[in-house]
């Protein structure tokens, strides 16, 4: 057994699950490092703060065995102690504290005070959008509201992070202009719903608002928009998306499926027609804009005729990226007083239709932008390849752009200008021009 140290402990913060939870570990080491603690993302440590996702059954199964492992480590005595915060923590506590009690405290996603009191820290109310960024550190995440106000049947956020509560647009523009001081050129706008921005502090959908706010910070060179909830869209947005060249001509709105009576049982609000009535808004007003979507199979009722709905639907609307996930039946939702139906295996083979349908569309799409050039970030060098990406692909989710390295020189978080000569389903090689 380790012997156990004396000097200062190191706080090693593991995050697991979405964005979210990225932006919220962020912020805890910021409280941490401003505090004089010494702490560190996914490294050795004295200490263990596990952030934790409890969305659906692999991530909660992905926390629950990251939470064994650390408390075997915990019991070898090669860390002291081991703490549990975020959204299984939250939504699961009571179990998590009779299944796994050699945990030292669980905390729930709003105790960021407590847990810091737990680590010898106090929480700054000053700190307004300091962070200790854990992403590349020319592209960073803004949170703009915390929970959800939405209803949808499947969904277990709401239980985990309550109610939406927007950010203000002044402390958005002040975190934004501290990240561009650090050298942050693109912002990635994440909430559980960005359509819902402002509604409950301005009395009104107020996306445009903070868009027309953010875009004036210097520094910042792309905006991206991330999770806007279909129902409701604000379609001020969309003028913003076409006429401010800093606001990439891209979004994320996850829609989940196409059949009627499915979206009716998902509580989603909307429609196959009203679906399409948008899409055909957001082509016709931005005519460049890349969609990424989500879809969910396997919900109860997904017959095979309304699978197929949704398939041809995919085939038709050839949305530029695509990720497809299988239901999961999750306890306290609405949904799960409906017989899940749909057996795993039908759910899994599912998603491979869909996916592979998608990676054909991917190709095709792929090899028209060769010839084209493209304004690109560059994230990263990888074996022989500097990796980029254009203004239509999100870090980590997207499409990458490659470039050989031999003979190129090109520094990371850059600009640069790139002809595409070759094309794959999910890459794009090009060279400089």
């Amino acid at each position: 057994m380790r012997t156990k140290s004396t000097g200062k402990k190191r706080i090693n913060i593991v995050t697991l699950g979405c964005s979210k939870n990225v932006y919220d570990s962020e912020v805890l080491m910021g409280q941490l490092q401003a505090n004089g603690k010494d702490v560190v993302h996914e490294d050795r440590g004295d200490i263990v703060v596990i952030n934790t996702c409890g969305f659906i059954d692999n991530a909660k199964e992905e926390s629950i065995n990251t939470i064994l492992d650390y408390v075997e480590a915990k019991n070898r005595g090669e860390v002291e102690k081991v703490f549990v915060t975020g959204c299984l923590s939250e939504r699961y506590k009571p179990d998590l504290i009779r299944e796994i009690p050699d945990v030292d405290q669980y905390f729930g996603t709003r105790d960021l005070p407590i847990l810091l009191k737990h680590l010898g820290a106090d929480y700054k109310h000053e700190l307004v959008g300091e962070r200790l960024t854990t992403t590349p550190k020319h592209y960073a995440y803004l949170k703009i509201a915390e929970g959800c106000d939405r209803p949808c049947s499947f969904c277990a956020i709401p239980l985990m992070r309550g109610k939406n509560v927007s950010t203000p647009i002044e402390n958005l523009v002040i975190e934004a202009e501290k990240l561009a001081k650090k050298g942050v050129k693109e912002l990635i706008l994440i909430a559980q719903d960005l359509t819902y921005y402002g509604l409950d502090i301005y009395k009104k959908r107020a996306l445009g608002d903070l868009l027309l706010r953010l875009v004036k910070v210097e520094g910042i060179e792309w905006i991206r928009l991330h999770y806007a909830f279909p129902t409701g869209f604000p379609e001020d947005v969309l003028d913003i998306i076409k006429n401010e060249p800093k606001v990439c001509n891209y979004i994320d709105i996850p829609l989940q499926h196409i059949n009627s009576d499915i979206l009716k049982a998902m509580k989603r609000g909307t429609s196959h027609e009203k679906t399409d009535a948008l899409l055909a808004k957001f082509r016709e007003m931005v005519p460049d804009m890349a969609i990424r979507t989500t879809l969910i199979v396997g919900f109860p009722g997904e017959t095979e005729e309304r699978f197929r709905e949704m398939k041809e639907w995919v085939r038709l609307q050839r949305f530029d990226r695509l990720g497809c996930f299988t239901y999961s039946h999750e306890e306290n939702t609405t949904a799960y007083v409906l017989e899940d139906d749909v057996p795993q295996e039908v759910k899994e083979a599912r998603v491979e239709e869909i996916m592979e349908l998608q990676s054909q569309i991917s190709w095709e799409k792929n090899q028209e932008k060769i010839g084209q050039v493209f304004r690109c970030i560059f994230d990263r060098k990888e074996g022989n390849y500097f990796v980029g990406r254009t203004e239509f692909d999100s870090p980590d989710v997207d499409n990458t752009v490659m470039v050989e390295a031999a003979g190129v020189y090109l520094p990371i978080g850059e600009f640069a200008q790139v002809r595409i000569t070759a094309a794959e389903e999910f890459d794009l090689y090009g060279e400089l021009v």
